[in-house]
């Protein structure tokens, strides 16, 4: 494995070399540098928690268009510290709904999102969880539901059951859609610590997005 350490010697002797010379040692160094830094992040993607979207459904009817779906992943250590200590997380999910179009880029229809703030009450030993179309933010006020225990609350938040992305009047009969579908920790509703000391760290990078086809069937 190449060193920075043996990069940065290289770099330092370039400078004793002629100048056609010194050129192409430094271009072989700026290569051999960012072939160590994808494999360095490649490294980071490997040991980030595994985030899987099962069992999508999307079904058109008189009321619009519905998206179903399982989000399955397991909370990081590190996660499930920060909420024992009373930090809350943000979940959001996304989901785009696009028109076929087949001389240029799909179009996009409509757009929707799914805020869930997942927060453990010490006090009462109980979790609680609050979902909104639009950013919750840390305020208290907003409506949620109480959980007695924590696998209860993240079944909530990884099952999503009938949520509308789309109106009726969104739709043509005619045309084609599909629907770009995503899910994440929200690590920039964090509190300004937390969000320096995550940067670069996969336990935080809980995130899977999918693709999924409007069926025809399902349009008639």
């Amino acid at each position: 494995m190449i060193t920075t350490g043996f990069i940065t010697h290289c770099w330092t002797n370039s400078r004793r070399l002629p100048g056609r010379l010194r050129a192409v040692l430094e271009r072989t160094v700026r290569l051999a540098l960012a072939c160590a830094l994808l494999a360095a992040a490649g490294i980071s993607s490997a040991d980030a928690p595994l985030t899987e979207i099962s069992q999508l459904r999307l079904e058109r009817s008189e009321e619009g268009v519905f998206l179903s779906t399982n989000v399955r992943f397991e909370l990081p250590a590190v996660v499930e510290d920060a909420l024992d200590k009373g930090i809350p997380m943000f979940f959001v999910a996304e989901a785009v709904l696009f028109r076929d179009r087949w001389y240029w880029y799909d179009r996009q229809v409509t757009s929707s999102a799914r805020h869930m703030r997942l927060s453990y009450q010490p006090l009462t030993r109980r979790w609680r969880l609050v979902v909104s179309h639009a950013p919750i933010g840390n305020s208290g006020v907003a409506l949620g539901q109480t959980f007695d225990t924590q696998d209860e609350a993240m079944a909530a938040v990884q099952r999503i059951y009938r949520w509308r992305i789309g109106e009726p009047a969104d739709l043509e009969a005619d045309a084609r859609y599909n629907v770009d579908f995503r899910f994440r920790l929200d690590v920039s509703q964090l509190p300004r610590p937390f969000q320096i000391g995550v940067v670069g760290q996969s336990d935080w990078n809980i995130t899977a997005a999918r693709n999924q086809r409007l069926a025809v069937e399902s349009m008639r």
